[in-house]
């Protein structure tokens, strides 16, 4: 069953993203939208959106669109778990529900974006995101980045929203160069 906010978000979700075909406007537009989700997420996050794994953090599927348009995943972090390096190949929202999640970025240095060789990347900045905190990115350039929470840090929870369903992305190692393709499994609601 879906919570009144959970379907106003959907609506003005698919909505607003259908009408910014530009990933920096619709990215713009759904911010706002994630930011007041946030607010509202005791209201329709259900134990099944808090599930997680000692192994790795786990992907909870809360919506996908049936046209794969969007898809919105609750992710539990608990503490030492981090993503790969990887990017996403869609834009996305990110909006923190609880504790603090740590975002490390990477700069691609090799100028062709379309190879998965001889890939040259940087590390970037740090973004803290503690409880309440939106952020988003799009896919040109890549966004690339690795995701998590440090071992000395308690359990965080997030909420994604994609341009696409979320099912593979793109994971890169650093120091040999690479990007591969990998497939991701979620939690379904």
């Amino acid at each position: 069953m879906t919570s009144e906010a959970l379907q106003r978000f959907i609506d003005q979700a698919n909505s607003r993203s259908c009408q910014q075909p530009d990933p920096a406007d619709c990215v713009l537009a759904l911010a706002p939208l994630m930011l007041d989700l946030i607010d509202q997420a005791s209201s329709f996050l259900e134990p099944q959106h808090y599930r997680s794994s000692p192994e790795t953090y786990s992907r909870n599927l809360i919506y996908s669109a049936p046209d794969q348009s969007l898809s919105l995943y609750s992710i539990v972090w608990l503490p030492g778990q981090w993503t790969p390096v990887h990017d996403h190949g869609s834009w996305g929202v990110v909006g923190v529900v609880e504790g603090v999640l740590e975002e490390r970025s990477y700069v691609r240095l090799s100028p062709d974006r379309g190879v998965d060789e001889d890939i040259e990347l940087a590390r970037g900045g740090t973004i803290l995101l503690r409880h309440g905190a939106v952020t988003s990115f799009v896919p040109n350039p890549d966004h690339i980045h690795i995701t998590g929470v440090p071992e000395d840090r308690p359990r965080a929870v997030s909420l994604h929203l994609y341009g696409r369903t979320m099912n593979d992305f793109n994971i890169y190692d650093v120091a040999a160069g690479t990007r591969r393709r990998i497939r991701v499994a979620h939690n379904e609601s």
